[in-house]
């Protein structure tokens, strides 16, 4: 081998040393599916890769920082807030969104867990916000569905049912919502989007995933039930008096009616049969006339003297028949 040859491969040898020491110095780097990055040199960015691919930097120089780039997720604390009556609900949110610039996200936070904890207190604020300004109904409830079934199912009440709920006042017809929570949704998630855009942030939505009573609140709820399902039970038993009272009204009225009846029968009865007997009185009269008040005159001696201890003088004309010497 030649003198030129041989500095030739050292020549060869060294620059291809240096390329594998260049090479295991990490000058390229790759950006998976589903992620973007952001180069830094010294601190500041010097650019952003937001497509997956192989990519070059300056090794030791440049620092390569990702972030994802698909929706994420973010539950947030319970919160206690009031509704616009100052009625408190514990309030339990989730949130999806993502980075539509991770330039600004560097800049903002470095970190995931610093978004997080930003993004977290913007939620909760816009959160806040709207419920404060709505109604309990609006915040549980998204349509007046309720409303319709229970309208539908009162015109299917019996009578006595739509009394009973008259006399206690129960209403009911719940109270209509003009929002509703989507709409409120909606509104959450707008509040926190005027905010979060700085931060290279798109806030996608903010859900409610459980929304409670607080125990003052459950309580008053309960004790209303509780009122109500007492008046209702109380207007059962009014309702109940008066029927009973209106049933023994009316037996009253047919029992004297009864015995109206009877009594203008036992009288009708009574008369004919008097009828009849004067007729008989009267036919055996025209017999027998001194028969007849014989008779008549032995019945009432029977009824008269029956049992009696008084001194009669024997002259008197009602004895005529008694003591008659001639029985007469």
């Amino acid at each position: 081998m030649t003198k030129q040859n041989k500095k030739f491969f050292i020549t060869l040898a060294a620059a291809a040393a240096v390329v594998v020491i260049f090479l295991m110095m990490g000058p390229f780097y790759i950006i998976n599916e589903g992620y973007q990055a952001v180069v830094t040199r010294f601190g500041g960015i010097v650019s952003t890769h937001t497509e997956a691919g192989l990519y070059f930097r300056i090794p030791f120089i440049d620092q390569v920082t990702t972030y994802p780039k698909l929706v994420l997720s973010l539950d947030g604390d319970s919160q206690r807030i009031p509704t616009k009556e100052n009625q408190f609900i514990i309030v339990d949110t989730t949130s999806r969104w993502k980075i539509t610039s991770p330039a600004k996200f560097y800049q903002s936070f470095k970190t995931l867990d610093n978004a997080y904890n930003k993004l977290s207190d913007i939620i909760d604020s816009s959160t806040r916000t709207v419920i404060t300004q709505n109604r309990l109904s609006e915040i549980v409830r998204s349509s007046n569905i309720i409303n319709e079934r229970t309208a539908i199912q009162a015109d299917d009440k019996d009578e006595e049912t739509k009394e009973i709920e008259s006399l206690v006042n129960v209403n009911n017809v719940n109270e209509s919502v003009s929002k509703g929570r989507n709409e409120l949704c909606r509104q959450m998630t707008a509040e926190a989007n005027k905010l979060v855009p700085e931060y290279g942030i798109e806030l996608i939505d903010i859900v409610p995933r459980q929304i409670k009573y607080s125990d003052e609140l459950t309580e008053s709820v309960y004790n209303r039930m509780i009122k109500e399902r007492n008046q209702v039970a109380q207007a059962y038993r009014s309702l109940g008096e008066g029927k009973k009272a209106e049933w023994m009204g009316k037996l009253e009225n047919e029992k004297r009616t009864i015995q109206s009846e009877a009594y203008r029968k036992s009288e009708e009865i009574k008369g004919e049969a008097d009828a009849k007997a004067a007729r008989i009185y009267a036919e055996a009269y025209n017999k027998d006339p001194e028969f007849y008040n014989f008779w008549k005159s032995m019945e009432s001696y029977k009824s008269t003297l029956k049992d009696s201890n008084a001194t009669y003088s024997t002259n008197m004309d009602y004895f005529k028949y008694l003591y008659s010497p001639n029985g007469r």
